[in-house]
């Protein structure tokens, strides 16, 4: 069995500043590390249990097929403070069917991003008996 100690999502974005503000100053992600220098420099932010790392850059925004997944505690709150940030918010927090309270936003290539609030009674959280 292969055991992962930590896992890394790597974004080459068409604007490295940009990214980097957007990932660190509208969403306030913390900075985990960050190397080399000039405007491809790369920077690495925590992601809870993994790391996001924006460095180097694109020609063209990545594939619509890609598309990160971020829990968070509450995706109202997170609305309001992404909303007053200038966060493109491409679908404010939904309950979905299956339970989940999900929000949509888009960084600044347009790289999906799902905002996930797990409810106290979601069976994710909660599971009778175990």
């Amino acid at each position: 069995m292969v055991h992962v100690l930590s896992s890394r999502t790597l974004l080459r974005p068409t604007d490295p500043d940009r990214s980097r503000a957007f990932y660190g100053g509208q969403l306030g992600l913390a900075v985990h590390r960050e190397f080399g220098t000039g405007p491809e420099r790369g920077t690495v932010y925590f992601l809870g249990g993994g790391f996001l790392e924006v460095s180097g850059r694109a020609e063209a925004p990545l594939t619509p097929a890609l598309k990160l997944w971020l829990q968070v505690e509450d995706a109202a709150a997170a609305h309001e403070e992404l909303r007053a940030k200038g966060v493109d918010i491409v679908r404010p927090p939904v309950q979905e069917p299956w339970g989940l309270v999900e929000m949509w936003i888009a960084d600044p290539d347009g790289t999906q991003i799902v905002l996930v609030e797990i409810p106290a009674d979601h069976p994710l959280r909660y599971r009778p008996g175990i």
